[in-house]
């Protein structure tokens, strides 16, 4: 038996021209790009750009070629116009310019890991707590991943019952040519802290849970010794503040022999029936990614996402903004994800390296 499930309609610009000026501020991962893309597409107008790094200036400007680029941080942060500013800087200072940016009255996007510390995250939500100005983090793997959003409405009709666990899986491929400060766990947060991050805000967000335990973590560096700051392994298990659990790992043991950065998978079990989601390749098949797979009392359905749903997050971000909601993500929800991360990491047993 096959059921008709209803899908929201694809989000469209939600600001017209110049309603919503951002800029960009640290270039040093790929991710800004999809973060400012998504931003553009939703109707924010983008105005400036800085990165002490011309290089990455200039390879910004190929695919943003409207921004104007900002002689410096300051000048960014002075801009009566710019309303929010986008990041993604090294890990371990993307907190710190948050609490720049908000203290200069604009609110903050940060690539994930956007706090890698406890302490950072105590000054960031007493920022937030005390100015009202938000402190976003682009988690990705949900926000990004028309899969993962078509998951979370298939969950909203019933499809299959009361979520009870969530798991997750993150590899990730290493490639060449990554800076200094990938290979250093004070800059990057460590695995768990950065690839990780994802995956405990997915956990939160299919279970409904708003807090949760690190029951065990473990961490390793398997078969990359010539780089010890690297961590290649982590794994976690959480059990939630509503009484579901969670498990999550993540690697970067990408093999050769796959053309995508990282089979990312998650299978979320329910009372009446799971979702298997394969996100970025459907293995030995021909289907691409974006693939959700549905088991429950009525039979079995496959989902093509691709197309299907859109990014909503990224208008919704916009008008949150400008009309000081919290449809995206609330501030609880973005912080919870971080300090479970973070939390993860600091205990981790370390198995090797």
């Amino acid at each position: 038996m096959t059921l008709k499930y209803t899908f929201d309609p694809l989000p469209e610009p939600v600001v017209g021209p110049g309603e919503f000026v951002f800029a960009a501020v640290g270039l040093d991962h790929g991710h800004i790009h999809g973060m400012v893309d998504q931003l553009v597409e939703a109707g924010a107008t983008l105005s400036l750009v800085y990165d002490p790094d011309p290089d990455k200036v200039r390879d910004f400007l190929e695919r943003f070629p409207q921004a104007r680029i900002a002689a410096s941080e300051q000048e960014v942060l002075a801009d009566p116009e710019v309303r929010l500013v986008a990041s993604a800087a090294i890990a371990s200072d993307r907190a710190p310019l948050g609490l720049r940016v908000i203290e200069a009255g604009k609110d903050f996007f940060a690539d994930k890991p956007a706090i890698t510390t406890l302490e950072q995250l105590t000054a960031a939500r007493e920022a937030t707590a005390r100015t009202g100005r938000k402190f976003a983090v682009y988690y990705g793997e949900r926000v990004h991943s028309e899969a993962a959003i078509l998951a979370g409405q298939l969950i909203g009709q019933g499809a299959i019952g009361t979520v009870l666990q969530v798991v997750s899986f993150g590899p990730h491929r290493i490639g060449t040519g990554r800076p200094d400060w990938f290979y250093d766990p004070e800059q990057y947060g460590g695995i768990l802290c950065d690839i990780g991050s994802h995956n405990f805000e997915q956990m939160l967000y299919y279970t409904g849970a708003t807090d949760g335990e690190v029951v065990s973590a473990t961490i390793a560096n398997y078969a990359h010794r010539e780089t010890p700051g690297l961590q290649d392994f982590g794994d976690a298990h959480v059990v939630l503040d509503n009484g579901m659990t969670g498990y999550v790992r993540v690697d970067w043991f990408t093999p050769a022999g796959i053309d995508v950065f990282g089979d990312g998978r998650t299978v979320i079990l329910g009372t009446d029936g799971y979702l298997e989601l394969r996100k970025y390749i459907d293995i030995t098949t021909d289907n691409g990614g974006g693939q959700v797979l549905l088991v429950n009392h009525d039979g079995q359905q496959r989902f093509d996402a691709d197309g299907r749903t859109g990014f909503p997050f990224f208008g919704q971000l916009i008008r949150d903004c400008l009309d000081r909601t919290e449809i995206a993500m609330t501030q609880a929800h973005a912080f919870k994800a971080a300090e479970l991360s973070i939390q993860a990491q600091a205990t981790a047993r370390v198995l090797a390296g």
